[in-house]
């Protein structure tokens, strides 16, 4: 379900409901006040609670509150909303310090339980049902009797800074999820497992791709061999197709010096996911947190006439950015990361087409890697956070929403959510388990070429202001595997597989002939193991199951007698025997369309 669509939906009110029931089983739980509540909004497949407690919650403890749900759950209890003043809503709160917390941002300035503004005119209500009010502004269902008492499930706790700043305390977070059906839940409860078996991080070890170290530091990646040769699989494949499609390549340093960042603005707006500056010979310099600012150097390098545009510069380039460790998250959340970055510059008049270009170009891009379903999200201008002139915002939002349109893709429009320099598109993929994936972004920039005065020669001769476009394909390396190992589960198609097939000799005196078999499957592109170990042949195929590797060609007597090996497909699948020769026809052609069996 999209965002915009969710959000006051029943589905919203169910799960913004039950979390008020599991604020009350948490309350009941610690009595006499010992229970602080903060907030408990509903989420995508779910909701949470923040509380501040005298002690950890054990598995036990969310058995328990369960318990007390469920016979909240199993009575009729009226959500009586009112609306109360400052002073009111602070005597019943008296003794819940982030209720009042919440309650002196509402007053103050209309600021809600995230810490952002408010955009209706401030009214603070309160929401009771049974014994238990909370400070709310809803809506919820009318009764607890709307809420199905076996489509209910406590999953996790986990922790979390109030407000989401780690200068405030930390919280005990509980993580559950509400549906209309049990049979719903039952569905969703599935999900996750099989989510936990796709977990990259998890699969990431299995399968020897990658891992972070303490002494390297928290959110650098080390690439592992295997790991290694998916990504350059990867960006083979994408930068041969960058090439066809008429991008060129540049590249940039790792670091710049400061009046470069100050120029740009990022020392302005976005200095505290910028590592601190280095001192060299008397000046600073920082780790470069985007590509971009080279790109425009590169741009202002030489003068350039109507007829250069549009110019399509990409670069593989690796940046630092601090995210705060506790939203570093394996490969998906990091601080060091390799974008695979372009920016376009051309004339408002190919801008339309030039959308085009880039929109068609992700999704073909993102469907050679087996990618099939989107969601695409437009940002639109916020009237008070925008910088340039309006009629080159509504020109690149119309462009914008075309693009969408004729690439006959789904999207929503999310109101005001552009950057202030320029509307966008974030282009999200659906994996196997119906789950997005933030990967492609398309971004207008109005701001950075009158920063740095960007101008070309145009027909008129006149000096006119080119358009640029921000376009990260995969977004990162890093965060691309990681979507790619959960997407897949870890068995990636045969052309992108680090190992493809291993030979497995059923004993010792097979061994000649399996190796002669290896060089010619090598000599023909065809990445392959041998299994020389004296363990049995079946512990040999268990083995090569869990790394999953896609072909398993077992070998004995009569397969060496017959010039043959008897293919094993990691799906359980047995091949009739076959020739050397022939299955390299197979696989090259499985490669070479990138099959997705």
């Amino acid at each position: 379900m999209a965002k915009n669509n969710y959000l006051g939906s029943e589905l919203w009110k169910i799960r913004h409901s039950t979390a008020h029931v599991m604020a009350q089983a948490v309350r009941d739980l610690f009595p006499e006040g010992a229970a602080k509540i903060a907030i408990g909004p509903p989420i995508a497949d779910g909701f949470y609670y923040d509380f501040d407690l005298p002690r950890p919650l054990t598995p036990e403890d969310l058995e328990e509150i369960e318990k007390k749900m469920q016979k909240v759950l199993s009575e009729e209890h009226e959500f009586v909303r009112k609306e109360l003043s400052a002073d009111e809503a602070r005597e019943i709160f008296n003794d819940q310090p982030y209720k009042q917390d919440l309650i002196t941002g509402l007053e103050s300035g209309g600021v809600d339980e995230y810490g952002e503004p408010v955009d209706e005119e401030t009214v603070i209500s309160i929401f009771t049902h049974d014994d238990f009010v909370d400070l709310c502004r809803g809506p919820h269902v009318a009764s607890t009797k709307d809420l199905n008492p076996k489509a209910v499930k406590l999953l996790n706790v986990a922790g979390a800074y109030w407000r989401g700043d780690e200068r405030n305390p930390m919280l005990q977070r509980i993580y559950g999820t509400a549906w209309k059906t049990e049979e719903e839940l039952n569905n969703y409860l599935q999900k996750l497992e099989e989510a936990k078996k796709r977990d990259h991080r998890r699969l990431g070890k299995e399968l020897d791709l990658f891992s972070t170290n303490p002494d390297v530091g928290p959110g650098l990646v080390l690439w592992h061999p295997n790991g290694a040769y998916v990504r350059y699989k990867a960006e083979q494949y994408a930068m041969d197709e960058h090439l066809k499609h008429g991008y060129e390549f540049v590249y940039s340093p790792h670091i710049g010096k400061a009046n470069l960042w100050e120029t740009s603005g990022h020392l302005t707006w976005y200095e505290d996911l910028m590592y601190s500056p280095l001192d060299i010979d008397q000046e600073s310099y920082f780790l470069k947190p985007m590509n971009c600012p080279f790109h425009i150097m590169i741009y202002k390098n030489s003068l350039h006439s109507y007829r250069d545009l549009p110019l399509r510069w990409a670069e593989w380039g690796t940046v630092y950015r601090y995210e705060r460790s506790g939203v570093l998250h394996g490969m998906l959340r990091v601080r060091g990361f390799t974008q695979d970055d372009a920016h376009i510059f051309c004339s408002p008049e190919q801008m339309p087409e030039e959308i085009d270009r880039v929109l068609n170009f992700c999704l073909h891009i993102l469907r050679g890697f087996g990618m099939k379903e989107f969601h695409a999200y437009l940002a639109t201008r916020d009237p008070d956070k925008s910088a340039g002139d309006i009629e080159r915002w509504d020109d690149a939002t119309e462009a914008l929403r075309g693009a969408l349109e004729r690439a006959d893709l789904a999207y929503d429009i999310d109101e005001g959510g552009a950057a202030f320099y320029g509307p966008k598109i974030d282009l999200k993929m659906i994996d196997a388990l119906d789950r997005e994936w933030q990967l492609s972004t398309i971004q207008f920039d109005f701001n950075l070429p009158d920063r740095f005065d960007l101008t070309y020669v145009a027909e008129d001769g006149k000096q006119h202001r080119p358009y640029m476009i921000h376009r990260a394909l995969l977004g990162s390396m890093e965060r691309f595997l990681g979507v790619l190992v959960e997407h897949y589960g870890g068995a990636f198609p045969l052309w992108l597989a680090p190992t493809q097939a291993i030979l497995i000799p059923i004993t010792d005196r097979n061994l000649p002939y399996v190796e002669k078999a290896a060089e010619q499957l090598r000599e023909n592109g065809i990445r392959i193991k041998v299994d020389s170990r004296t363990d049995r042949m079946g512990a040999k195929i268990r083995d090569a199951e869990k790394l999953k590797i896609p072909y398993m060609l077992v070998v004995g007597d009569r397969e060496e007698e017959a010039g043959t090996v008897a293919p094993r497909l990691r799906s359980g699948d047995q091949l009739d025997p076959v020739s050397i020769e022939d299955l390299i026809d197979r696989m090259s052609e499985e490669i070479h369309t990138h099959a997705q069996v």
